[in-house]
């Protein structure tokens, strides 16, 4: 993919949730939510502090994440549906 995230943003594919549950009902499209998880392809160079020096991330690519419902802006790239987000958006790493 020929996309690079700019400063502290990440660009992150959700994983796709489970269609059944465990007792075995099957969920429909309409009654899913959005999967808080998702696996980061791509991360930028870092923020700067206030001296000027990078600060590099704390997330690499490959990491699977935990982020907030309504974090980041989906954007679609080369048909998949992807997000991008600052690092601050990210709850934690699995």
């Amino acid at each position: 993919m020929a996309f690079r995230p700019l400063g502290d943003r990440v660009l992150v594919k959700r994983v796709e949730e489970e269609s059944k549950t465990k007792g075995g009902i099957i969920i429909p499209d309409t009654a899913k939510e959005k999967p808080q998880e998702g696996e980061v392809l791509a991360i930028g160079p870092g923020a700067r502090d206030e001296a000027g020096k990078r600060v590099e991330l704390d997330v690499k690519v490959g990491d699977r994440i935990l982020f907030g419902k309504w974090s980041g802006t989906e954007v679609k790239l080369e048909g998949d549906d992807l997000i991008i987000m600052k690092e601050s958006d990210i709850l934690g790493v699995l």
